[in-house]
Formats: structure tokens, C-alpha cells, sequence
């Protein structure tokens, strides 16, 4: 029985990047290590760059058309539904026709759709644009995660799970910056997103990895999860609810405040570098007192992070708003890890995957809701009901959290894994296998790649 490995703090690769000047040797195991996973995590970064600047791009445009709130949020929930019907469905898909041609199948699908998008100004195309564009994004990271989880092995798993999380957080703000190199009312960055999507069949077209074997499902018990976590699972709903209406309508929100393109690239960014930042100290000390605590700390730190964004939208002045993203983010993207590790804690390592999955289903349930039911306040209320409505969300929340406190036992220190940051939840459904907390397969070089259902 192969032993399990644990990374201690993977978090922006701060528990291997930390190495000694002189440390050339460990440096080129470093190195012969990820090699193999040069393709995969290139095809990766490419993907996140594209469907980073279409998921900002798409509101935009959408405010520039004069699309009525409520749809922009519609055209936001829909998405969410495509994904959520690509992480149910895609594993048939793969073994039906394998890693590679679903690949191309998929990426040929998602590089036609934002031409679509600027050919076919409407709505209710629009929509079911999304929606296939989240179904086929699901499927693309699903081909490319079980990829890389099948060529890990326990000693590369940390490391490899470290840099994967860089290149998310790195291509996805690199992807808000291409919104300003060409006019969002023009063709030119919905081609962009195309060429990138095109783009990223070529590291694995021309990948020597051996194909991994066949995506197996994971049967999902909503019951069970509940039980195991109350406060593990409603947070992860929670998450969808209120996040998925930033990356939604979070631009428009943007556009309307005043800021140019520029300035709502810089939003967005500032939003995700909270996040980034924020989550390993926030997981770090989720790691030496009762999770439920620092949840109900940072479900109020989003709130409060909410309120600083009406609060600089009513008073019209740019650098407030960019300093209350960042303070949103750092709190309201950070929440999901948490969530995820305080529900691994009172869970095996056997059924880490598929409770990780669950979390990743009832996370894509809330996203499918939020958009639009925050946008639906935005008539009476302006545009700073997305936010109202977000501050609400986590108010309840965390006084849900408390109660729970109050009336059941912490889960005791033998039984606390170690946090491991994820990366945000809509931009990547991340294979819970891939991460370093999950039980190794019995071959020692990992867990099976699965899928959930």
C-alpha cells in the first residue's frame, strides 16, 4: 500500500518554490519532474487566457448592446447550466471517443461560439451560446485535469497541483488585461478569444503523454454531504450565489460606474489578485482553529466587502472601487477553499473525490441561481443591488455558520487535513482527484480520474 502524500502549503507553489539560491540540483529535479506536463499545462494556460477575457468580454459587450440587466444575468445563469450539464456528461463523451478527438471536438465547438457572439448581436442567441460554451469548457479542463492527474505520481502531485494553480491565477489575469487591445465593440477580441481557443489543440494535438485510461463516474449522495458538513456544503451554494453574479454582471457593474475599459479590466483584476493573495494566509490559519470560525470570519469580510462596493459606486470615485474589489475578492473568492477543506476534514480520504465533486455540483446549483436572481433586483434598486444582494447572502450565512457553532463540536485536530487553495471554482472546474489531499490509487501514481454524475 503506497503511502499518501500531503503537501503542506501548495499555495502559489510556496512549498517548493522556496528553494536556496545554490540549489541548482533541486532545481533540475524540479524541472525533469514537470517536464512531462509541459503540454497539458501550456494547453491549459491558453484555454484560461481565452475564456478569461470572453468572461469579461461577454457582459461588456452586453452593456455596450443595451442588453437589460436581467438578461446579462440570464445570459450568466445559462453558462453555469452548460457547465454544469459538461461536468455530468463529459466523461461519456471522453470514453466514447477518447481524450484527443473529444478534445478537438470540443475545442473546434468553443472556438466557433464568441464569433458567434459578435455575427449574431441577440440575446436569446447569446444564451444558448453560453450555455454551449460552459458545456464545452467543462469537458476541455475535464480531458486535460485527468490528464495530468494520471501522469502524476505522489512525489509530483504537490508540485504539480502548485504550478497548475499559477497558471490559473497568472492566464486569468493575463486575460482581463487583452480586454483593452481592441475596442469591445468591435470584432477583433471575440476573434482573440477564438484564436486562443484554437490554440490550445496544438500542445495536446502534438503531446507524446500516452492517453490516460477512461474518465470513471462518480455517483454524488447531496444527503450524504449534508450530513458529513452542514456548513461544508450550504457554503459552497452559497459561493455559486453570490460569486457568480461578480464574474456575471461584475463588469458591467464596472462599466457603469464610470470606468473605461482600462478601468474595468483593472477591476476585475484587482478582484482576482484579493483572491490569490488572501488564500493562503486565510487557509493557513483555517488550519490551527475551527474552520466554521474562519468561515463565519470571512463570510462577514465579503459582506463587508460588498458594502465598500456600493459604498464607492455611490460615491463615484474609481480608486475606492478598485481597493473594495480587491477587498471582495480577497474574502469572497478565498470562501469556496475553505469550505472544501473544512468538509474534507470530516470526511475519508477514500471519499475525498467524490465529496469534493458534490461540492463542485451544488457550487455550479447556486452559480446557475445568482445571476439572475441578482440581476433581477437591479430594476428598482440600480446596480448596486448585485452587491446588496451578495452582502445579504452572507449575512444569513454566516449566522447560519454561527448557529452551527453553537450546537455542534469542532472537528478534532487528528482528523484536520491540511488546507490546499483551489482555483476559483467558474473559471476551472478542478479535478478533485488532481489535488494532493486525495487518496492515492492503488498503483501508488494517484487517484483514478473520475467525474461526477
Amino acid at each position: 500500500m503506497p503511502l499518501q502524500y500531503r503537501a503542506k502549503a501548495p499555495i502559489l507553489g510556496a512549498s517548493f518554490l522556496r528553494l536556496p539560491a545554490s540549489s541548482s540540483f533541486d532545481r533540475c529535479l524540479l524541472t525533469r519532474a514537470l517536464a512531462p506536463f509541459f503540454s497539458l499545462l501550456l494547453a491549459t494556460s491558453i484555454l484560461l487566457l481565452g475564456n478569461g477575457l470572453q468572461g469579461t468580454l461577454i457582459p461588456l459587450r452586453a452593456g455596450i448592446e443595451h442588453f437589460a440587466t436581467t438578461t446579462i444575468g440570464g445570459i450568466g445563469s445559462v453558462y453555469f447550466a452548460g457547465f454544469l450539464a459538461g461536468c455530468v456528461l463529459g466523461p461519456h463523451i471522453v470514453r466514447r471517443a477518447g481524450h484527443i478527438r473529444s478534445f478537438a471536438a470540443l475545442a473546434g465547438l468553443a472556438s466557433v461560439v464568441p464569433l458567434l457572439h459578435a455575427l449574431v448581436i441577440d440575446p436569446f442567441a447569446w444564451g444558448a451560446l453560453r450555455a454551449l460554451n460552459g458545456f464545452c469548457f467543462a469537458g476541455l479542463y475535464m480531458v486535460i485535469e485527468s490528464w495530468l492527474n494520471e501522469r502524476a505520481t505522489n512525489e509530483t502531485r504537490g508540485r504539480l497541483f502548485a504550478v497548475y494553480l499559477v497558471v490559473n491565477l497568472t492566464s486569468l489575469t493575463l486575460g482581463q488585461f487583452m480586454l483593452n487591445l481592441a475596442d469591445p465593440a468591435g470584432f477583433t477580441l471575440f476573434a482573440i478569444c477564438s484564436i486562443l481557443t484554437s490554440l490550445a489543440l496544438v500542445p495536446i494535438s502534438l503531446t507524446t503523454s500516452v492517453q490516460p485510461a477512461p474518465i470513471s463516474t462518480t455517483s454524488i449522495n447531496v444527503l450524504r454531504i449534508y450530513r458529513l458538513s452542514p456548513v461544508g456544503m450550504m457554503g459552497s451554494f452559497v459561493v455559486g450565489v453570490t460569486n457568480a453574479p461578480f464574474w456575471t454582471l461584475g463588469p458591467v457593474f464596472a462599466q457603469k460606474s464610470g470606468l473605461d475599459t482600462w478601468g474595468v479590466s483593472l477591476f476585475m483584476m484587482a478582484a482576482i489578485l484579493g483572491g490569490a493573495v488572501a488564500q493562503w494566509p486565510i487557509g493557513r490559519l483555517s488550519d490551527h482553529v475551527d474552520r466554521r470560525r474562519v468561515i463565519l470570519g470571512v463570510s462577514l469580510g465579503s459582506a463587508a466587502g460588498e458594502v465598500a462596493l456600493i459604498a464607492a459606486y455611490s460615491a463615484g470615485v474609481p480608486n475606492l472601487l478598485l481597493a473594495a474589489g480587491f477587498l471582495f475578492g480577497a474574502f469572497a473568492l478565498s470562501l469556496y477553499s475553505v469550505c472544501v477543506a473544512h468538509t474534507n476534514d470530516r470526511s475519508s480520504t477514500e471519499s475525498f473525490v467524490s465529496v469534493s465533486g458534490g461540492l463542485l455540483l451544488i457550487y455550479a446549483v447556486g452559480a446557475i441561481v445568482g445571476p439572475s436572481a441578482a440581476a433581477f433586483g437591479t430594476g428598482p434598486f440600480g446596480m448596486a443591488f448585485i452587491f446588496m444582494f451578495g452582502a445579504a447572502v452572507h449575512v444569513a450565512f454566516a449566522t447560519f455558520t454561527a448557529l452551527r457553532i453553537a450546537s455542534s463540536p469542532a472537528a478534532p485536530d487528528d482528523q484536520r487535513a491540511d488546507f490546499v487553495a483551489v482555483p476559483f471554482p467558474p473559471t476551472d472546474p478542478t479535478p478533485p482527484e488532481l489535488d494532493p489531499r486525495a487518496e492515492s490509487g492503488a498503483d501508488g501514481d494517484g487517484a483514478k480520474p473520475a467525474s461526477v454524475s
